[in-house]
């Protein structure tokens, strides 16, 4: 953390998320809530001309992360160690490619229903920062929480389902990685559900 975070932060100064780069890049993906980092980290290897931009305020998930960095000699991720919100208002429109949201807290009882991240005022910060047909991808294993966002994503109307069938949201994308939050939930029995939209 003290050596290796500062030079890998993202910085809300900086406007232009692909600036926060030392070499051009193709296009900027963001994850937020990125826990370890497993998924992150692999699909910064996957994809070495993305840039990817990672929003984790729990130290522990960010020294996971930075772990990975070092130990795969990744150049292509920046790290916003606070609410991602701070970060999500300071760039410009239309300056993401893809966005993830996995597993994010379900803040299951009513009350704190206004905790989740998928709430209409982020979905609107969102919407605002990706491009036209960009994706934006949500993974969860708690129902309540998959039905709740589905339904405020539709009626925020700015994205469009990719869903044909049932399997589309049973079954994780082909270019999919599993973190380590979703192996146990699966072990735990709880099947995840995937939601995948692009930017109308």
């Amino acid at each position: 953390m003290r050596d290796r975070l500062p030079g890998l932060r993202a910085d809300p100064a900086v406007g232009d998320p692909s600036a926060m780069f030392p070499e051009p890049v193709d296009d900027i993906w963001m994850e937020i809530g990125f826990g370890a980092g497993e998924h992150l980290a692999g699909q910064a290897v996957r994809h070495p001309g993305i840039g990817f931009v990672g929003c984790e305020p729990f130290v522990n998930g960010v020294a996971a992360l930075l772990a990975q960095i070092e130990d795969m000699g990744l150049r292509n991720i920046r790290v916003f160690d606070d609410d991602a919100r701070l970060l999500l208002s300071e760039l410009p429109d239309a300056c993401l490619g893809r966005l993830y949201v996995l597993y994010s807290d379900p803040w299951p009882k009513v009350r704190h229903h206004n905790r989740r991240l998928t709430v209409a005022e982020n979905l609107s910060e969102f919407a605002r920062l990706l491009r036209p047909d960009a994706e934006f991808r949500f993974a969860t294993d708690h129902p309540e929480f998959a039905s709740w966002t589905l339904e405020r994503v539709l009626r925020q109307g700015d994205f469009h389902w990719t869903a044909a069938s049932p399997a589309d949201w049973r079954e994780a994308p082909d270019d999919w990685i599993e973190t380590r939050y979703e192996g146990k939930a699966r072990a735990d029995g709880r099947a995840p559900v995937y939601l995948n939209f692009r930017r109308r």
